[in-house]
């Protein structure tokens, strides 16, 4: 089946594949956004646990799908993650370490004899909630903005800073998506406890804080995408492959792209109602609604960044050593069987599925964490 497929069709599979890992992780890290939020929702100890052991049941999801997608990305577009990790690798390095500290923060916060204190721990989950999410989104953010490498014709990359990846951090733009994913995963980590936890005083904490916290997300996802839709982007010629700037080359991918702009569109609409039902109908099922609006958001402007003959991963140093979905592929051969494998993408999901179902049998309380066996 796959083996008929064109290589051209087989890397735009993959890149819907990625984009689609990269959705379901944006999602699931409302587990960072919610553990920024642990004092402002929970005043004493009793109410932190609850809202820890909330989460804790959840965090292993983001943290298999992070190296699911990175994985994926690594066997279907190995120029990318050799160039990126190898490149900026001061800014993976930070990311891999609020993901080591998490889980750290999870295994010992509740365990006997804890000479830290569960304080420390707590620390560590803010860390990771806050550096983690903006670190991820800035990294996205390079997607558009470009960064400084160079990659030779023996395909070997080279970063061009001395910063490796830091300098991100500095481009507005690249802070701009940083600060959405941040805020989104508090929004999300928001609508999740209204739905989850059975505590009246943190639930009411929940919903005065997302008074707080959609707005301002709602603010920079605006920023970032009118900045977006009004640069210069980084096009291919379908011909002879070279790189050029393009004026609204992504509100023109827009255009010519009216899946794109359904799916952009709808995602966002989604991630509206679920807030919009939440604040105004009392729902608890707002997670729901934007927990699906996100994922097809996030995938829109995947595609966005890697369809219509578009650089995803441009460099400003050497316009010409930009990747493209064509130029940092694996070969066709491994992308076929690698398409074989993904078959199997619909059986994950159901088991997260499942697995998400019999943990949310019903919403967690502090009654219920005190006959609990394992607390984190």
């Amino acid at each position: 089946m796959f083996e008929t497929l064109s290589h051209l069709a087989l890397q735009q599979y993959w890149w819907v594949i990625i984009s689609l890992l990269g959705g379901i992780l944006v999602f699931l890290m409302f587990v960072q956004g919610g553990q920024t939020l642990i004092y402002s929702l929970g005043k004493t100890e009793d109410e932190r646990t609850v809202i820890i052991n909330s989460l804790g049941r959840k965090w292993e999801f983001t943290f298999t799908t992070l190296v699911t997608f990175g994985g994926a990305f690594f066997a279907s577009f190995p120029l990318f993650y050799s160039t990126s990790f190898g490149g900026a690798y001061w800014v993976w390095m930070l990311i891999l370490f609020c993901f080591i500290i998490q889980a750290i923060a999870y295994e010992y916060r509740s365990k006997p004899n804890n000479v830290f204190g569960h304080k420390t721990y707590e620390a560590f989950l803010l860390i990771n909630g806050a550096l983690g999410s903006i670190l991820i989104g800035t990294a996205v953010g390079t997607f558009f903005t470009g960064s400084q490498f160079s990659v030779n014709e023996m395909n070997q990359s080279r970063w061009e800073t001395p910063y490796h990846g830091l300098e991100a951090a500095l481009n507005l733009q690249n802070l701009a998506l940083g600060l959405t994913v941040f805020f989104l995963a508090r929004t999300l980590a928001l609508l999740y406890f209204i739905n989850n936890i059975k505590d009246t005083p943190i639930v009411e904490r929940a919903r005065k804080q997302l008074w707080y916290n959609a707005p301002v997300f709602v603010i920079f996802f605006l920023s970032f995408v009118v900045a977006l839709l009004v640069s210069k982007g980084f096009a291919y010629d379908v011909i002879n492959k070279k790189v050029f700037m393009e004026d609204f080359k992504y509100l023109h991918n827009m255009i010519n792209s009216p899946l794109t702009t359904a799916i952009f569109l709808v995602g966002v609409l989604l991630v509206l109602y679920g807030i919009f039902i939440t604040l105004f109908k009392s729902s608890k099922a707002g997670i729901w609604a934007s927990g699906i609006g996100t994922i097809l958001t996030v995938m829109g402007i995947f595609f966005l960044s890697g369809f219509k003959n578009t650089a995803f991963y441009p460099s400003t140093f050497d316009l010409q050593s930009s990747l493209t979905i064509e130029n940092s592929s694996s070969s066709h051969y491994t992308l076929t069987a690698m398409s074989y494998v993904s078959l199997l993408v619909p059986f994950v999901l159901a088991y997260i599925f499942y697995a998400w179902k019999a943990i949310n049998k019903k919403q967690i309380s502090s009654e219920e964490l005190k006959n609990e066996s394992h607390k984190y």
